[in-house]
């Protein structure tokens, strides 16, 4: 369902996107593609210059290379525009610092101790502070032989994608119904 119409007029003033695409590769490993655009429908001045209606603010992209723990071994970082032209970039080679973190377990708070302030980039942060989700998609909800092969199949362990969000409290319909074995008494107030 759509959102419903807007009650009064109103003009677009900013668009961003992010798009994440992730892919098994023949070698085993895994690509983690991460695209951030910002783009203004006006000129944006900026400082002591102007980026002109239509040029993208932000338009860069964040590749993780991970294996099938969700392990991270390589980063690309390529900042295709950038605000502060020739500034931007020169922190791109830094992000290969992600190397040996696990995206899925740890990674945001090793991405804020490797990068938080001047050691980064706002918007490359905020870009790779979604990847966790994101990956919990192809390995945890992907299809079975990934599944199996990242851990997240029938192991007897307790599924990582309960208690974090409300529709998967494990006190609540949704586990009772989907995650018996794991549901939880309903605590009464």
């Amino acid at each position: 369902m759509p959102l419903p119409p807007p009650f009064s007029a109103r003009s677009l003033k900013h668009t961003r996107n992010i798009q994440v695409e992730i892919f098994s590769r023949d070698d085993g490993l895994w690509d983690i593609d991460a695209h951030f655009k910002d783009v203004k429908p006006i000129d944006f001045p900026l400082t002591s210059f102007v980026i002109p209606a239509g040029r993208p603010v932000h338009d860069f992209w964040l590749r993780l290379t991970i294996d099938i723990k969700g392990i991270v071994v390589d980063v690309t970082a390529v900042y295709d525009h950038e605000p502060f032209e020739g500034h931007c970039h020169r922190i791109q080679d830094s992000y290969r610092n992600l190397i040996g973190l696990c995206v899925l377990k740890g990674f945001r708070k090793g991405l804020k101790e490797r990068f938080s302030g001047i050691e980064g980039c706002v918007h490359m942060n905020e870009l790779a502070e979604v990847l966790p989700y994101v990956l919990v998609q192809a390995f945890v909800f992907g299809d079975i032989d990934t599944r199996r092969k990242a851990g997240h199949e029938n192991t007897g362990s307790r599924p990582i994608e309960l208690d974090g969000c409300h529709a998967l409290r494990t006190d609540g319909p949704a586990v009772a119904t989907f995650y018996p074995h794991w549901a939880a008494p309903k605590v009464e107030a």
